[in-house]
């Protein structure tokens, strides 16, 4: 692709190291704001630099925050012994918009899987089992996508926490086997909150 400005292209270089961003979208999409007028523009470059220089993660759940606690683990009313543990916020956001789930999270910032280089030691697994040890939490819900590598998770933190007395449940497998939590529709996924069921039940199925 020929560029008539290096300033363009280097524009398009960094916009197409986006997930889903190729050459030609990134092009169109920086085209798109040349036409915008110039407040705009900076609006959305100041937005983005803020985000990434202000934004915290929550010292108790890992979730993403504007504060020290985010909202869920300040709020009063959500059951604190009740920890939802998941992948990423992305997975927060999709069970927070079912509005069937009252307890806190805990985001582990990933799944465990060799081929990717990521172990135990690379996510927040060694703080859920702290918080664990304490004694303070009556249920922890696995809510990992079903794929090989969010089974093997759910496998591992639970081998990590079994001597301890605490319920271990797994959502209800409505959500198809290989699927991203994600993408689940809001129905399907609040059905399998509230219908979870024993995490060594599940066992039995892998």
């Amino acid at each position: 692709m020929e560029f008539s400005s290096k300033l363009l292209e280097n524009a398009v270089n960094e916009m197409s190291q986006l997930p889903g961003i190729g050459k030609r979208t990134a092009l169109r999409l920086v085209l798109h704001m040349l036409k915008q007028p110039k407040e705009q523009t900076q609006k959305l470059a100041s937005s983005l630099t803020k985000m990434r220089e202000e934004i915290n993660f929550c010292a108790n759940c890992h979730n993403i925050s504007d504060t020290k606690l985010c909202e869920i683990c300040a709020n009063p009313r959500r059951d604190e012994q009740l920890v939802c543990v998941v992948e990423d916020i992305r997975d927060v956001m999709a069970i927070e918009n079912t509005s069937q789930y009252r307890g806190h999270y805990h985001v582990l910032g990933g799944k465990i899987s060799p081929m990717d280089g990521i172990g135990p030691g690379d996510l927040t697994i060694p703080s859920l089992v702290e918080k664990v040890k304490t004694g303070n939490i009556r249920e922890l819900i696995f809510a990992l996508s079903s794929t090989m590598e969010g089974d093997t998770t759910n496998f591992y933190i639970y081998k990590q926490i079994e001597s301890y007395s605490i319920i271990t449940t797994t959502i209800a497998r409505g959500i198809s086997v290989g699927d991203e939590l994600e993408y689940a529709d809001e129905v399907t996924l609040g059905r399998s909150i509230l219908h979870r069921i024993p995490f060594e039940s599940s066992l039995k199925s892998l």
